[in-house]
């Protein structure tokens, strides 16, 4: 995965699938992703990249953390 920082919907989606989430599938407003109990909603499709933040977030509710994101 890239290093920590801005990155594509695409690409967070692949690094969610190799943690072992499965989806994307509908819930309402946005896509989820499913890894046993835990749930975690996707961003919406837009132009840019996720920034700090939003990629921040995902990976909080996925229970994921930065060095687990930069060695996949």
């Amino acid at each position: 995965m890239p290093p920590w920082g801005p990155t594509n919907r695409r690409r967070l989606i692949q690094g969610l699938r190799s943690l072992g989430f499965e989806g994307p599938h509908p819930g309402g407003r946005h896509m989820i992703m499913q890894r046993g109990d835990v749930t975690v909603a996707l961003p919406n499709p837009h132009r840019g990249d996720i920034g700090f933040g939003l990629l921040a977030t995902v990976l909080r509710q996925a229970g994921v953390s930065r060095e687990e994101w930069e060695q996949l």
